[in-house]
């Protein structure tokens, strides 16, 4: 990397996360004076107007601007979904790891304005209030957690559609379909309207948003001694101007069109987890090989850029959880995730001269964020996957490799066109999509191990001593492993049916109090249905849950059936008794399961797999 890259990427690894009140503030000062405005035009005005007040930062030296906070690490919260105690923010201050610096100025603005207006108001004190006891008991025993308690919907993924159009284009998109609503025979018309009317005052935000970044290159321009940076800043001017306003002309308008796009979809609501870029080599190749073509760019200067790029990911934390403890894990990615490879949506290789730029640029810069990860198909290149594996083997953790035609296999099954699969690629941490055409809306993650702790004690929670779950039996009782995976399944089947009966609740309040119309402009189809990315107005719209501890499970699973129910080396009063004293007294136990268990694959005979395959195939489909 050359030396402006270098003092970017050192200033951005040197600077420490910090809570920013600023989001907090305007919004507390937004919501203060509302109107009675609909809640979808009311969540676009109070966008616009975070846009329109918060500061303006361009940092010495960079070629791509734009910060969510007023600096790079700032902060945001975001009061309406959950709104962080006093007792949080002197933790995230206070705790060795992962720590966020809270100044007295952000505590006072807490503890005076922000905390007394949203207490009793934010989503997750609406969550709360709207579930059973049922499903909160399983919540606070840790049978399942729920991310949008905390974050909005998210993992959600661009396409290439703000590098062919501007945002005026989808103004006058939002105009003719708002001029086209049919009040007589259509119920939903006026609803249609608001949500139209959102999204337009949402793009107008965004080119507002820019033009002030082209007003401050202007003004620093206008200051600035050093001929070289002055010419810069009067670029940089011009390409704020231009994007997000139309579509970009150039590698660089290309770039920065992005940028704001994303810290407009970060600022609007805190999306679980962050935006995506998508298949940026295939985005940007267009414009580099029309700058190299007429000798307006060259490959030093794009990778520049892109590395220019690659530093604004890394100055934006993941914004911190709420009812946090000091002993939490936690990490400031946001997660981000950038494919690179795979195919093109007719089916060839997608594998350009990008793509090795992007892979040049992952190997040199060695940042926390952005993540990244190779789509790998059978129509890729040797090479492409050489030049993977040469960082990979380096050992610091990116890019990941996804095998690009099993993607689409899955994308096709969850009836996604074959275009679109082509398209689409993975996310989040992580899971496919169609990239600008999916709302990924997940709920949280469910508990398997816990579900099984309850069966071996008939449904009560043996850390609380509470009945949480289904008397399915004493499993002291059971003669055979049938019987004990029968009561797994009924047990597992309460809890699914728990968490799901939550997880509709909570979405149709999304829907209906936390719109998210400026993300709603970059999703197929939610302009033509005129419908919120929350409210399905997306082509494709995926809400599930997502099991976890699998692994745990199986070994559970495997070292119960082995040594209680084939070879009865165990008895399950024993296994029991050394489970409550967790182990402790009962080492010849631990080292039975432990060095005695055969792998899953040896004692799993044909007629036995029913419960492997129920588990894998119906579960966690």
């Amino acid at each position: 990397m050359n030396e402006r890259v270098t003092k970017l990427r050192q200033r951005s690894l040197e600077t420490e996360a910090y809570i920013s009140a600023e989001r907090a503030e305007l919004m507390t000062e937004f919501y203060r004076s509302a109107g009675n405005s609909s809640v979808p035009v009311r969540r676009a005005l109070a966008f616009k107007y975070m846009l329109e007040r918060k500061e303006i930062c361009i940092n010495p030296g960079e070629l791509i601007v734009g910060e969510r906070g007023e600096a790079p690490k700032a902060t945001y919260t975001y009061p309406e979904l959950c709104c962080h105690t006093l007792e949080d923010l002197d933790i995230l201050d206070s705790r060795p790891k992962i720590s966020y610096n809270v100044s007295p100025q952000v505590r006072d603005a807490y503890e005076h304005r922000i905390i007394p207006y949203w207490e009793g108001k934010s989503m997750r004190d609406l969550i709360f209030a709207e579930m059973s006891e049922t499903w909160k008991a399983a919540y606070d025993a840790g049978i399942f957690t729920e991310f949008m308690e905390q974050r909005a919907p998210g993992h959600t993924v661009l396409d290439d559609k703000i590098y062919r159009r501007g945002f005026l284009e989808f103004i006058a998109d939002i105009n003719d379909h708002l001029a086209r609503l049919d009040y007589l025979n259509d119920v939903e018309a006026y609803q249609k309207q608001e949500e139209l009317k959102a999204m337009r005052i949402s793009a107008e935000g965004i080119i507002l948003f820019a033009e002030r970044y082209a007003e401050k290159a202007k003004e620093l321009a206008q200051m600035e001694t050093d001929v070289l940076r002055k010419a810069e800043l009067e670029k940089i001017a011009e390409i704020c101007s231009h994007v997000p306003a139309h579509a970009p002309r150039t590698y660089w308008e290309a770039l920065q069109a992005y940028w704001f796009v994303h810290l407009g979809v970060i600022i609007e609501l805190n999306t679980w987890d962050a935006f995506n870029p998508g298949r940026l080599d295939q985005h940007l190749y267009p414009f580099y090989k029309q700058g190299l073509a007429e000798g307006t760019l060259t490959e030093e200067e794009a990778k520049e850029l892109l590395e220019c790029f690659w530093v604004k990911f890394n100055n934006q934390p993941a914004p911190p959880k709420v009812g946090v403890t000091a002993a939490e894990s936690g990490t400031y990615t946001d997660f981000a995730n950038i494919n690179s490879g795979g195919l093109k949506a007719d089916g060839s290789d997608g594998v350009n001269d990008v793509t090795y730029l992007v892979l040049d640029v992952i190997d040199e810069m060695r940042l926390l964020q952005p993540s990244s990860n190779i789509q790998l198909s059978k129509k890729n290149p040797d090479r492409f996957m050489r030049r993977a594996a040469r960082i990979i083997r380096k050992g610091w953790g990116q890019p990941s490799v996804f095998n690009a035609d099993t993607v689409v296999e899955e994308l096709l099954r969850q009836g996604k066109s074959i275009e679109d699969a082509r398209q689409g690629g993975t996310s989040g941490c992580v899971e496919t999509g169609a990239f600008g055409k999916e709302s990924y809306i997940l709920t949280g993650y469910f508990n398997l191990p816990k579900i099984f702790e309850l069966v071996l004690h008939n449904g009560l929670d043996p850390k609380t001593g509470l009945r949480l779950g289904l008397e399915t039996g004493d499993p002291k009782g059971f003669s055979s492993f049938a019987e004990l995976f029968a009561a797994f399944k009924k047990q597992l089947h309460y809890f699914i049916d728990v968490k799901v009966k939550g997880s509709n609740i909570i979405e149709r309040l999304y829907a209906a109090y936390m719109p998210s119309p400026f993300l709603s402009i970059l999703i197929d189809d939610c302009i033509a249905k005129a419908k919120d990315y929350n409210d399905g107005g997306a082509r494709y719209n995926t809400n599930y849950i997502q099991g976890v501890g699998l692994g745990s499970l199986t070994d559970t699973l495997s070292g119960i059936r082995y040594h209680v129910f084939d070879q009865k080396d165990l008895t399950m009063e024993k296994l029991l008794k050394a489970l409550e004293d967790n182990f402790l007294g009962h080492e010849g136990v631990r080292q039975l399961l432990l060095n005695k268990t055969p792998t899953l694959e040896m004692i799993m005979t044909t007629p036995t797999r029913s419960w492997w395959t129920f588990l894998t195939r119906t579960i966690l489909k």
